[in-house]
């Protein structure tokens, strides 16, 4: 397992992994390759007909568990460990999937919001169930973590995705301004479904979650296009990450006190509804 490829492609998540207990961090890392390696495949140089080849090739190989490959060979064993439905899995390949053309426009809320369950919200229920979260109110909370750091990464990548004729929004700042109130409306949302989150793992999801948020408060504080692109790819410096992580006690203390999961994002989970049966995943 590199841990390497950790800490220099997921920043955030590699700060706060380092609250993961050992077991669990490793299962994480395991879910993040299999993942990377798809990312992998769609970012790379080749042309969009190799890409799909090298798609195909990877996602036969998990299908026919071809554990010559290590990725391959340690998906499938937070699989089987975790009790984790292929059909999440198959959800993420039908997001990867989604981004295998030579030109990619997404006109609606609905499309967008789909998308992004499917390559992101997918991953957080997957890492809640790494986490041992069995809650479904709190599964569905998990999808809307993962989606709202999508909509964080879709507004902070938009003119490198824009290059690479991936118009997920457009590049008009107030569409960006947008994209991160909205997924603003999906951080709130994910908030108390983190109480039920075992205390051993619960602080390292805490600190991931204003983390990433910050992400967009950093898009937020430049006032036009021109400054925004001109400032390059917004990451959040460790002073802030730190004072991230000590705000995040304060969090990690509010969450005590929930005693239950008020769950109230249904109405873009019913969006969401019209192509995918979240039931049915949680």
């Amino acid at each position: 397992m590199n841990y390497n490829l950790i800490k220099k492609h997921a920043k955030s998540f590699y700060w706060a992994s380092i609250f993961l207990p050992k077991q669990t961090f490793k299962k994480c890392s395991y879910l993040y390759n299999f993942c990377r390696t798809l990312d992998d495949i769609v970012d790379d140089k080749n042309d969009i007909e190799t890409k799909k080849i090298n798609f195909l090739k990877f996602k036969k190989n998990f299908e026919n568990k071809n554990f010559k490959d290590p990725i391959i060979k340690e998906m499938w064993s937070i699989i089987y460990s975790e009790k984790i439905s292929t059909k999440i899995v198959y959800d993420l390949f039908d997001g990867v999937e989604t981004d295998l053309v030579n030109e990619l426009s997404i006109k609606s809320k609905k499309d967008l919001l789909v998308y992004s369950y499917r390559v992101a919200g997918t991953v957080g229920l997957m890492m809640s169930k790494i986490l041992k979260v069995e809650n479904k109110e709190a599964l569905k909370g998990a999808i809307d973590l993962g989606i709202a750091m999508q909509l964080t990464n879709i507004a902070r990548d938009v003119f490198e995705d824009n290059a690479r004729n991936r118009k997920y929004i457009c590049t008009k700042f107030s569409s960006i301004k947008d994209t991160i109130k909205e997924a603003d409306i999906f951080y709130q949302k994910s908030f108390s479904s983190i109480s039920v989150i075992p205390l051993r793992t619960r602080f390292s999801v805490i600190v991931a979650r204003r983390i990433y948020k910050k992400i967009g408060d950093y898009i937020l504080k430049h006032k036009d296009i021109e400054s925004y692109e001109k400032a390059g790819k917004i990451y959040v410096p460790i002073i802030s990450k730190i004072n991230e992580t000590f705000l995040s006690i304060f969090d990690f203390i509010k969450l005590l006190f929930i005693k239950k999961i008020s769950y109230d994002n249904y109405d873009n989970h019913n969006i969401l509804a019209q192509e995918i049966n979240l039931n049915e995943r949680v």
